[in-house]
């Protein structure tokens, strides 16, 4: 009796999640939420087995079993007071149960409020392109109007003053005392004139301005909202922690890294072939984290993730988007970590801007500072696409040199990291259509992949 009560208590509460999270058993996220029908299942086997704790086992019919069968149920009664300590284990059993359930109830709302200002950020990413756009294409209306303006206007005075001198030829001396009031009319007529067309034009040219006025001061109210929620200083110092003297570029970076590197939409539709490499991981370092696309990433697979960057200006985006980063050397922050402390390493698109002699020590620190088994994942362009030097790499100004793969793979390997593959990534046929023309195995070879990734496993 006591075990059908608990299993009836049991399905009450399964009933009470499901009615409290609708979003999970409707399927109306767009994200993925955990599924509590597994523990659900395995608790209902689990108290199949509490249900048959004290029961007595059937034998065949005779006096021998009555006789056992007697014997059984005495040893029962006896035994009850077990029995009991057994029930009273169920039911704490049952509050661990459910205390599970509550919190698993806590991360799908999370999950939602998650869902909600990723949808508020993408929001605002539009408003700032709409804005920019709207004021390229009012500039370029406004200095055609302008220029038409100018045009109309030049036309009309040599109008005016190519018929005035016409009429002044044709006129018979005979007839110039005559004509003078009328030409001193015409002369004022001509200053009337020219007088109100300049006047329309400085009208014209004078809203022009204040509309122009008025978008530059949204466009820099605009910049300095983003500034402020960045938090960013416009004078950074010079750094030389990691072998390279970061002085600022003097553009935009982000802007930058837009342009050339592709939107973030398009930078997380390439990552996602990483994530079955690091979905059983707990504790990822993301160096060079970015813009934050692989962050995001492990953050929706629900994998602890930090990066780490350089730039103020990207750990700023990403703690704006709830992301764990912040603003570090990496060699400064591999050295300072345990060892054996991480179990999932990604760096994407940073080895190239390494000084060749120091990539050596970025490698080792990495593997010193891998749990074994722990996953490494390192995504760079490739030098083996001759595309690459004619359109990509020499475009960004910070780069030094492109690392061949047999290169990284060696010093993963002496620094004993295994199972070493290498992928091929971003085709050069999908940018540079042309090379289609050339026969397959020369393209395979000289003009695959633009860039590649190389992963391995902590030996």
């Amino acid at each position: 009796m006591e075990s059908a009560e608990l299993i009836a208590l049991l399905h009450e509460v399964r009933d009470r999640v499901r009615a409290r999270n609708p979003e999970t058993a409707a399927g109306a996220l767009e994200i993925a939420l955990p599924d509590l029908m597994p523990l659900a299942h395995a608790r209902d086997a689990a108290f199949g087995k509490v249900a048959a704790i004290g029961t007595v086992n059937p034998r065949s019919g005779g006096v021998v079993n009555s006789l056992v069968q007697g014997w059984k149920r005495l040893v029962a009664r006896v035994l009850d007071w077990h029995v009991r300590e057994q029930v009273e284990f169920n039911r704490k059993s049952m509050a661990c149960i459910d205390a599970a359930l509550e919190a698993l109830t806590e991360s799908n709302r999370a999950l939602v409020k998650m869902a909600d200002r990723l949808a508020r950020q993408e929001e605002v990413s539009q408003e700032l392109k709409d804005i920019r756009d709207h004021w390229a294409n009012w500039r370029f209306e406004w200095e055609r109007t302008l220029q038409q303006n100018e045009v109309q206007f030049l036309r009309s005075v040599a109008d005016l003053q190519a018929g005035f001198q016409h009429r002044a030829t044709l006129m018979d001396a005979s007839y110039r005392d005559a004509m003078r009031g009328q030409h001193t009319e015409f002369t004022g007529a001509l200053e009337r004139f020219s007088l109100d067309i300049q006047q329309r034009l400085w009208a014209d040219l004078e809203r022009i301005r204040l509309e122009y006025e008025r978008l530059i001061y949204s466009e820099l109210k605009t910049i300095r909202q983003r500034a402020a929620i960045s938090g960013v200083s416009e004078a950074r110092e010079t750094t030389k922690d990691d072998g390279l003297s970061h002085q600022p570029l003097g553009f935009d970076y982000g802007r930058f890294a837009e342009r050339f590197r592709g939107t973030e939409e398009y930078v997380k539709a390439g990552q996602q072939f990483y994530l079955p490499h690091f979905r059983a991981c707990r504790n990822v370092l993301d160096i060079g984290c970015g813009r934050g696309e692989f962050l995001e990433m492990m953050q929706a697979a629900g994998v602890p993730a930090k990066g780490i960057d350089l730039s103020e200006e990207s750990v700023a985006t990403c703690r704006h988007k709830t992301l764990d980063a912040e603003v570090a050397d990496l060699f400064v922050y591999l050295e300072n970590l345990p060892e054996a402390s991480l179990d999932g390493i990604f760096c994407s698109q940073v080895v190239e801007h390494l000084p060749p002699e120091r990539l050596p020590e970025m490698i080792r620190l990495c593997a010193s500072r891998l749990q074994r088994n722990g996953a490494i994942a390192i995504e760079t362009p490739n030098p083996e696409c001759l595309a690459i030097f004619a359109t990509h790499f020499y475009l960004d100004p910070t780069h030094q040199r492109p690392v061949p793969h047999p290169l990284l793979a060696f010093y993963l390997e002496e620094f004993g990291v295994g199972n070493i593959e290498v992928r091929k990534l971003s085709p050069a046929a999908d940018s540079m259509p042309s090379v289609m023309s050339l026969p397959e195995d020369f393209r395979e070879a000289f003009f695959g992949g633009l860039d590649y990734a190389i992963l391995g496993k902590k030996l």
